[in-house]
């Protein structure tokens, strides 16, 4: 009889930072690193191969291919590049290796005419957040090849038709490479997270930076919410504009339903009396309801206790002692 497979029951912690979307915050991390040889690059993700649900997770094309990328990670890229990215709660397996290997092959293969693309424009690259000690064997003592390591971070497979690479993001350098080495749920040291917001704080305009700060926070909320009151005014720019829609859209729906219960009572007890206690306890009643909406939309924003508080101040002119009530009542 045929065992049935035991779902894990993995912990809330762990639940929540798989629920993290590492991919798209990497590809805006990508273009990020790769800025300054944009305008030479054509970036796709999620690039589907054939009908079946194949996908390479980043492709990118070099427009003009005797223009050299300047940037670390895309030395080695030629006309075609493929990225595969493994997300820090996950790994970079052997049979990773073998199936985006065959992604590769398989996009030359479905080219529009025959050999129209050459293997030798091909380049992959693998990114994960751990050193892979176990395909990384398996290349050097199975398939004979040979792993040079080309700075901090990036590895050369050597010995292939195909030139491949390993970028692990845990070992990069934050001053070369900051947009891809942070993203991950062990962020640690202040020279990094200072860094992190200064950059941000230049780019905060920019919907790439804050695809992957968005991530970055999330995934990092205890160390953040550790950080001096300075670093967390920082912070506030990242969910500025979904918390003032937020708190804007609680006061409109108060104000209604208090017109709406002032009318009702006001009906019931005499019109102009029972209008202003009706509207009175109407706006109450919906200013409690859209606060404790507004706190939970937050939890699911990943917005930290300190800056949900500091926008109850702000936004609902409530005490101390009110915020802490419904911060303690609402927030995860």
């Amino acid at each position: 009889m045929k065992k049935k497979k035991q779902k894990l029951d993995l912990p809330q912690g762990e639940k929540n930072l798989q629920m993290l979307q590492w991919h798209p915050a990497f590809y805006a991390g990508l273009q990020i690193e790769l800025m300054a040889d944009a305008g030479n690059l054509i970036f796709e993700n999620e690039h589907q191969l054939g009908t079946r649900p194949k996908e390479i997770d980043v492709l990118v094309v070099k427009k003009e291919t005797t223009l050299p990328i300047h940037k670390n990670i895309g030395k080695i890229f030629k006309k075609y590049n493929i990225i595969e990215y493994k997300g820090p709660t996950d790994y970079l397996s052997i049979d990773d290796f073998y199936k985006v290997y065959a992604y590769a092959c398989l996009y030359k293969s479905e080219a529009l005419a025959e050999n129209i693309i050459k293997l030798e424009e091909l380049t992959i690259s693998f990114v994960c957040y751990k050193y892979p000690a176990k395909l990384i064997r398996h290349l050097t003592d199975g398939r004979k090849l040979f792993v040079l390591q080309k700075e901090q971070g990036i590895y050369y497979i050597c010995g292939d038709a195909i030139p491949m690479q390993i970028i692990v993001t845990g070992e990069l350098s934050a001053e070369k490479n900051l947009w891809i080495k942070g993203l991950t749920n062990e962020l640690s040291g202040q020279e990094i997270k200072n860094r992190l917001i200064m950059e941000y704080r230049k780019h905060s305009k920019n919907h790439l930076y804050k695809s992957v700060m968005n991530v970055i926070v999330r995934a990092n909320k205890t160390q953040f919410e550790e950080e001096k009151s300075d670093m967390c005014e920082a912070l506030l720019e990242l969910f500025k504009e979904e918390i003032d829609e937020m708190a804007a859209e609680v006061v409109k729906q108060a104000r209604e339903q208090a017109r709406e219960q002032g009318l009702k009572e006001g009906w019931q007890q005499g019109m102009q009396q029972g209008m202003q206690q009706g509207m009175q306890q109407g706006m109450q009643q919906g200013m409690q309801q859209g606060i404790e909406t507004f706190i939970q939309t937050c939890n699911e924003l990943g917005v930290s206790k300190i800056i949900v508080l500091k926008k109850l101040r702000e936004k609902f002119s409530m005490s101390e002692k009110e915020c802490g009530y419904y911060i303690e009542k609402y927030c995860l």
